[in-house]
C-alpha cells in the first residue's frame, strides 16, 4: 500500500508552469539525514563537494522544519528551537522562493524527504513530490534487492523520474 495513493502508480499531475529547463536538482533524504538520492539536471554551477552539500542541505532542512514549528502562531506549544520534531508534527513548510530557484519540500510520516529546487516560477510541486515518493515505493522500496537506508540504485526508478522531470521541464 502506497502512502499517497492506491496500489499502483496514480497518472502523474498536472504539470507546474515555467519556461525552459525547470528542475535543477533533486534530494531524497531519510530520517537520519542519510542523502539515499541525488540527481542533477540542470546545474550549471558547481561549488561544493557533494558530501558537503548534502549535509548543508539536510541542515538547511532541519533548520527550516525547527524555525516554522517555532513561529507557528497557532501553537501554544512552541518547544525549543532546534529540538527535532516528528514528521507531521507542529507546523511544517512546503517551499521556498529566491531570485534564482525555488526549493519545493515534503516528508512522509516516515521520514523520508524529497526536496526539488527548480526555476523560481515554478507553481505548487507538492502533487509533483507525492508523485515522485509513489515512484520511489514503487521501484525502490518494493524492490527485493534494495536494502533501506542505502543509496537508492534502481535503473527503473532513475528512467521514470527522468521521463517524469522531463515532462516538468
Amino acid at each position: 500500500m502506497q502512502f499517497f495513493g492506491g496500489s499502483e502508480i496514480s497518472p502523474s499531475p498536472p504539470v507546474p508552469t515555467a519556461t525552459g529547463n525547470n528542475v535543477h536538482m533533486m534530494y531524497i533524504f531519510n530520517r537520519s539525514g542519510v542523502c539515499l538520492f541525488y540527481r542533477e539536471w540542470n546545474r550549471p554551477l558547481r561549488t561544493l563537494n557533494p558530501q558537503q552539500d548534502h549535509k548543508l542541505m539536510f541542515g538547511l532542512l532541519f533548520s527550516l522544519k525547527s524555525f516554522t514549528a517555532k513561529m507557528d502562531p497557532t501553537s501554544a506549544d512552541k518547544g525549543n528551537l532546534g529540538v527535532p520534531q516528528l514528521p507531521g508534527q507542529g507546523c511544517s513548510f512546503h517551499s521556498f522562493r529566491t531570485n534564482t530557484y525555488k526549493l519545493s519540500f515534503t516528508e512522509t510520516p516516515s521520514g523520508i524527504k524529497i526536496i526539488l529546487v527548480t526555476h523560481p516560477r515554478t507553481g505548487d510541486l507538492r502533487d509533483s513530490l507525492k508523485y515522485i515518493y509513489n515512484l520511489y515505493v514503487e521501484y525502490a522500496v518494493r524492490n527485493p534487492l534494495y536494502s533501506p537506508g542505502t543509496t537508492l540504485r534502481c535503473e527503473l526508478f532513475n528512467t521514470s523520474l527522468d521521463q517524469y522531470v522531463r515532462s516538468i521541464s
